[in-house]
């Protein structure tokens, strides 16, 4: 009988463990009183995004989020842009693997900064035109959204102790130095592969600019520029979404085109702009 209950207790042990393993493999702390979060690749847990302002339409189209942390890990980020005029035609995403004790380190310092509830800080601050920064968290079953106008800027007289700590935390997300190698972190920090690619079209406006004569780029696929995607609201811009084989056909012309290129198809010349999808986007940015 002794023997009996001590395999039995042995086996519940056995078996708890594991529900803890996979509990904390998955990322979400559930088993462990950690932050819980949805654990899947395509799941965004945490997302930093700056939008609105005095920009052209275009420009908000082809934004990439300054950081978004998926459920397995996956940190996505906006890197230094090269020195160069005309830039690369892709802008530079950079990618990096976090452990679930980065994740919740990460996540530990969004709730800190508040970003567990739902806030809105719209003061003027005495400048016009200026950008909104947006946080975004999927933890604890919920999606809290967090707004800020003009992060970081003097003059904003609401919430200023807030203010400070967001923007303290945008620091943070920005270098994750601050996690500890191999125990938060897997690997070096590298290119994000992206599998799909939204192309923005438009008519090409030829630059007045005989120092900087463009080479122009075929247009490899099959399907006329003229046709390419569907319309923007509002906007002569159109766009479409690239992938699989098509992507393939694409992908080394991207390296030798930059943001002046004019691509041609079918006798015309086009304007594009290139916007890598993220892991939850399928489909062209709206505004």
């Amino acid at each position: 009988m002794r023997r009996f209950r001590t395999a039995l207790v042995l086996s519940l042990t056995l078996v708890v463990a594991a529900c803890g393993r996979l509990a904390g493999d998955g990322g979400g702390g559930a088993g462990s009183g950690g932050i819980v979060y949805p654990t899947g690749a395509s799941d965004l847990v945490l997302r930093v995004a700056v939008g609105g302002g005095f920009v052209m339409p275009q420009y908000q189209l082809s934004q990439i989020p300054m950081f978004s942390l998926y459920g397995d890990g996956t940190a996505i980020f906006t890197g230094p842009q090269i020195a160069i005029y005309p830039p690369p035609a892709l802008p530079p995403i950079l990618a990096e693997r976090l452990t679930g004790s980065g994740m919740q380190k990460v996540l530990e310092a969004a709730r800190d900064a508040g970003l567990f509830a739902d806030a809105s800080y719209t003061d003027f601050c005495g400048v016009a035109d200026v950008g909104t920064t947006t946080f975004t968290t999927n933890v604890e079953g919920a999606q809290h959204v967090v707004s800020v106008y003009a992060l970081g800027m003097e003059g904003c007289t609401d919430h200023p102790t807030e203010r400070a700590t967001l923007a303290a935390f945008l620091g943070k997300l920005t270098d994750l130095s601050w996690l500890e190698a191999e125990m938060d972190t897997v690997g070096p920090i590298g290119p994000f592969a992206f599998s799909s690619l939204a192309v923005l079209v438009d008519p090409y406006a030829p630059y007045d600019d005989p120092t900087l004569p463009q080479q122009e780029v075929a247009w490899p696929l099959s399907s006329s520029l003229a046709s390419f995607g569907e319309p923007t609201s509002g906007l002569e811009t159109r766009c479409g979404v690239v992938s699989g084989a098509d992507l393939e056909a694409l992908r080394p012309l991207l390296d030798t085109g930059n943001q002046m290129t004019p691509w041609t198809s079918d006798g015309e010349r086009w304007h594009l702009t290139f916007r890598p999808l993220l892991p939850d986007e399928s489909a062209c940015p709206s505004l």
